[in-house]
């Protein structure tokens, strides 16, 4: 039975974005069934778009990267919820238009409405501010919420003033700020595999734990997005949101229960714990690095200094974790595509048994792989057949594409529009995590003279950064680590 109509409507929806991931995550969701009924789509963009060219533009799109491609009876179905609006996002008039033009198709009991900024940051506070003029934020006849795509401020004082900016329109829990990472099966499954496993909790913790290892790699250059990522650089692109993210569900309390406010509470309370640097122990703590052929890429600016690679030791100042060291390593240009999570345990305090001190008896170390070899390894010693006592370390691995072979992983976008459509925030995040993850990297994004400055360092294409990230971990006795794949990872 149909409900209270519901409208998305997606700014910059002539976008890549939009074609790419938004609406074919959509169409997989309906072909699910897992869409409001009735659901319309509007797109908002500057194209001067029929209809019909939009739905075709959005079909292309599907066609090209969707998982439901050849559902072609069901996407004629689908598409007829789609429509479109030429404005532009900074005139406040379109956005009175718009109000009307949804006021009209919800009738007389009013609908829902999701409002989702696929648009480029230099326009959210416009955005927000003219759907506030508007009267299109205000709750009238259903719930009004706002996703807004990373990034969100490039500094700490940004993100406080788009903080608010947002909160004089919307309240706190209208707010979706969406980072894709945290719709990725494999990330979920951290949560899972540490609070519905009661063998691993009652070890996850500094008496045991001896480091955390947290890769993000990537093979490819910055490419075309060249004059872009000059300034933003890999803190602003990766460091802060997506690593940040993957530290705080590995080092989290268990929440009571798994509603919003309480993950999003504790992963608050792990970033709060984060030992802040001074400048001195910026530059002990971190490695920049630069690929070279950098600033030969075209946008780029000549001499720039802008990190391609980072690595990072932090400390989590808490009852848990307090001594062990996390370290934190992406880059681009890199010898692999992979993010993995390594979690590397204490050594035992005596060894007994023969070639137990052998390079390949490593100690007990726990891979989780989130791309792009989905799974989890664990690696621990067994006796070597027909050699006495002998001992060496082997792999325990589970994959996803094994286990759920019928079963295709669905896309980040899929699982984060349907928790915002049915109101559920635990995958997105909250203002003052934002805040508190700017805090952290506000080190590296200074303007650096005197004691502490850290300028990047020139590494090959292909490798695995500058070889002082390796001096990072050597500091304390540790060396990078990858079971997951090819064993040790190291420049």
């Amino acid at each position: 039975m149909a409900g209270q109509p519901t409208t998305i409507v997606i700014f910059g929806a002539t976008g890549d974005l939009t074609r790419r991931k938004l609406i074919p995550a959509l169409f997989q969701l309906a072909c699910k069934g897992r869409l409001p009924d009735p659901l319309r789509i509007v797109g908002f963009g500057r194209r001067d778009y029929s209809d019909d060219r939009f739905r075709e533009f959005m079909g292309e799109g599907v066609q090209e990267f969707g998982q439901f491609a050849g559902r072609t009876g069901e996407w004629d179905t689908f598409s007829r919820s789609i429509s479109y609006f030429k404005g532009d996002l900074e005139t406040p008039d379109d956005y009175v238009r718009l109000k009307q033009t949804l006021e009209d198709s919800e009738g007389s009991g009013g609908g829902h409405r999701l409002f989702y900024l696929s648009i480029s940051p230099r326009y959210f506070g416009s955005a927000i501010a003219n759907l506030g003029s508007s009267g299109l934020g205000r709750d009238e006849g259903g719930w009004r919420r706002v996703v807004i795509e990373k990034p969100f401020g490039h500094d700490l004082e940004s993100a406080q003033s788009l903080n608010r900016a947002v909160h004089n329109v919307f309240d706190e829990e209208q707010v979706y700020r969406i980072d894709h990472y945290l719709g990725k099966e494999t990330v979920q499954n951290i949560l899972v595999f540490r609070f519905g496993n009661r063998i691993f909790e009652p070890i996850w913790n500094r008496e045991h734990v001896d480091n955390v290892q947290i890769t993000a790699a990537e093979t490819v250059s910055v490419g075309d997005r060249a004059g872009y990522y000059d300034q933003s650089g890999v803190v602003r692109d990766m460091v802060q949101n997506h690593l940040l993210q993957l530290l705080t569900m590995v080092a989290m309390e268990p929440p009571s229960t798994m509603d919003a406010e309480s993950l999003r509470n504790h992963k608050v309370d792990v970033l709060r714990a984060i030992r802040r640097w001074t400048p001195e122990e910026r530059a002990l703590n971190t490695t920049l690095g630069q690929y070279r052929g950098y600033q030969d890429e075209n946008g780029v600016a000549p001499g720039s200094d802008t990190p391609t690679y980072a690595a990072l030791r932090l400390f989590v100042d808490n009852w848990r974790w307090q001594g062990v060291p996390f370290y934190l390593r992406t880059g681009k240009s890199m010898a692999d595509k992979a993010t993995e999570i390594v979690v590397q345990f204490r050594r035992p305090p005596h060894m007994m048994f023969s070639g137990a001190q052998d390079q390949e008896n490593s100690p007990n170390m726990l891979s989780m792989s989130l791309q792009p070899d989905e799974g989890v390894h664990l690696k621990f010693g067994v006796k070597v057949p027909d050699q006495g006592m002998a001992m060496v370390s082997k792999d325990m691995s589970f994959h996803y594409d094994s286990a759920f072979k019928d079963q295709a992983i669905p896309e980040a976008y899929e699982r984060l529009l349907q928790d915002s459509l049915e109101g559920d925030a635990s995958l997105f995040i909250r203002s003052d995590h934002i805040e508190e993850a700017w805090r952290i990297v506000a080190p590296l994004l200074e303007d650096q003279e005197g004691p502490g400055t850290l300028r990047p360092q020139s590494y090959e294409p292909g490798s695995w950064g500058p070889a002082a990230a390796d001096g990072l971990l050597s500091q304390l006795g540790h060396k990078w680590l990858g079971v997951g794949t090819d064993g040790d990872r190291h420049g």
